[in-house]
């Protein structure tokens, strides 16, 4: 941190100055933390002013364990990119997130929870690097991150649960497959986007389509008058 804010030292010259004032990190017991309030920022209004990021885990066939690192744009409910491996550290996350700025560009904000690879060094020299707040939610506080928590039951029930992946590349291949259908094929009306999907017919034109197709049985015509075998009618 000394380096990054420009200070010309090394650890030898750390140290010694911390012996020299005296300085110690002093053992505490473990206490129970009172729960602070969180300030929520307010919601995107823009594409790429936040985004979500989180890591998922599945496995192929023969047991063998991957991650997937998943990214959510706030607003436009899209997701730039979806990466797949066998290991993802706080360098590759930073890798991957270079490839993306050339074609999405960066945002403001990225919210995350408190991993080690969203915790790294690799991580933090570059959003400091290139002026990207990284918002970490409380620890045990899902909820805090809610978009990229949907956006990951998606991608688990309708893709990790439905394929048998037979290596590394095959879940890559898969799981970009049902990236692009999930940006091009599914409605954001977020962000006033339909995909290729019809726009959705109104109520009372659905209704009469249902009537006219048999799916709703017409109700008996209300007389005015006396039914035939009522007593009114047989006086």
């Amino acid at each position: 941190m000394l380096r990054r804010d420009g200070w010309r030292v090394n650890h030898k010259l750390v140290y010694r100055i911390y012996k020299e004032e005296g300085l110690e990190v002093r053992t505490k017991r473990c206490r129970r933390r009172v729960s602070a309030l969180r300030i929520v920022l307010p919601a995107a209004t823009s594409p790429n002013e936040r985004w979500n990021m989180d890591f998922m885990s599945d496995s192929l066939h023969d047991g063998r364990r991957f991650r997937v690192l998943t990214i959510v744009d706030h607003f436009t409910r899209e997701s730039p990119t979806i990466e797949v491996g066998s290991s993802l550290t706080g360098r590759r996350v930073v890798d991957v997130l270079e490839r993306r700025a050339s074609s999405h560009g960066l945002p403001r904000v990225i919210t995350t929870d408190n991993g080690t690879e969203f915790t790294s060094r690799a991580v933090d020299e570059w959003a400091h690097r290139n002026g990207v707040k990284l918002d970490n939610i409380r620890p045990g506080k899902p909820i805090e991150n809610a978009n990229i928590e949907s956006f990951n039951g998606r991608l688990r029930r309708e893709c990790l649960e439905e394929s048998w992946f037979l290596s590394i590349e095959d879940a890559k291949i898969r799981i970009e497959e049902w990236r692009k259908d999930y940006n091009e094929r599914r409605p954001h009306l977020r962000n006033g986007l339909t995909g290729n999907r019809p726009p959705p017919l109104p109520v009372l034109v659905r209704i009469l389509l249902c009537y006219t197709r048999g799916g709703f049985a017409p109700r008996n015509r209300v007389t005015t008058g006396p039914s035939a075998g009522s007593p009114a009618a047989n006086r």
